[in-house]
């Protein structure tokens, strides 16, 4: 990636993936990076976890790692203030 960045006069862009991070990335000389599909793939992938664990367990676990209502209310009226 830091081949390409110096070797080009236009900014480059990169495709999220595991093992890059923001700052290596930058340091690479990244201008852009790209997320793609995979903030839906995970959100997706969740959703998968959920039921299936619903469904093979019968539990309810998965809701540990869920945003509290509160927060994610917040996050609404964040972004309805800033229209």
């Amino acid at each position: 990636v830091r081949t390409i960045c110096s070797s080009v006069s236009r900014p480059v862009n990169v495709m999220a993936r595991p093992g890059f991070t923001v700052a290596d990335l930058a340091m690479a000389g990244v201008k852009r990076i790209s997320l793609g599909p995979w903030l839906t793939n995970f959100a997706y992938g969740m959703l998968e976890t959920a039921a299936r664990e619903i469904q093979q367990d019968g539990t309810f676990g998965f809701t540990r790692a869920a945003m509290p209502f509160g927060k994610l209310q917040a996050l609404f009226r964040e972004g309805k203030e800033q229209d």
